[in-house]
């Protein structure tokens, strides 16, 4: 299991430039609204959803504020019927927790089953993303071509999407 620790000292392994934000346990965006972030505009929302066989898994980040519509997403995109992943298939494919889902969980996926969808406004300067270190009880702010550099050098398929 990569935890927290060995987020930090994968991307110090890959001189990557990061800061952390210590914090509370949070379990979802509302619990995140109470805590103090350098980069509030940056947070990162993350869905693991599965398709109606649990053939095909797909990490979403979007900004914190914006709404999923996974129907429209499926059409969209192209997918079968979306739901979210249960407990079990977290932990099974992304080896993490519910409130915990995070891209460097895909550091987990030795199979490279799951998509990485990433919602192209992040793309915009400053082009940070805060999301978390595998560890609800933190936040990873860092560039996101690095982030991206990470999931693709790890094997899984990114895609930019228009959320």
């Amino acid at each position: 299991m990569m935890d927290k620790m060995f987020v930090y000292n994968y991307l110090d392994s890959l001189s990557i430039r990061y800061e952390i934000t210590e914090h509370e346990a949070v379990y979802n965006m509302d619990e995140l609204a109470n805590v103090q972030l350098p980069y509030p505009e940056a947070i990162a929302k993350n869905l693991f959803v599965c398709d109606d066989k649990k053939q095909n898994f797909y990490l979403i980040s979007v900004k914190g504020d914006k709404r999923v519509d996974l129907k429209l997403f499926r059409s969209k995109y192209g997918t079968r019927r979306l739901s979210l992943a249960r407990g079990e298939e977290l932990s099974d494919i992304i080896g993490i927790t519910p409130g915990a889902v995070s891209p460097f969980c895909l550091l987990n996926d030795k199979e490279h089953k799951v998509h990485f969808m990433l919602d192209d406004s992040f793309l915009m300067p400053p082009a940070v993303i805060g999301v978390h270190p595998n560890d609800n009880t933190a936040t990873v702010w860092l560039k996101v071509e690095d982030l991206l550099h990470i999931i693709e050098g790890h094997g899984n398929e990114v895609r930019m999407i228009e959320i």
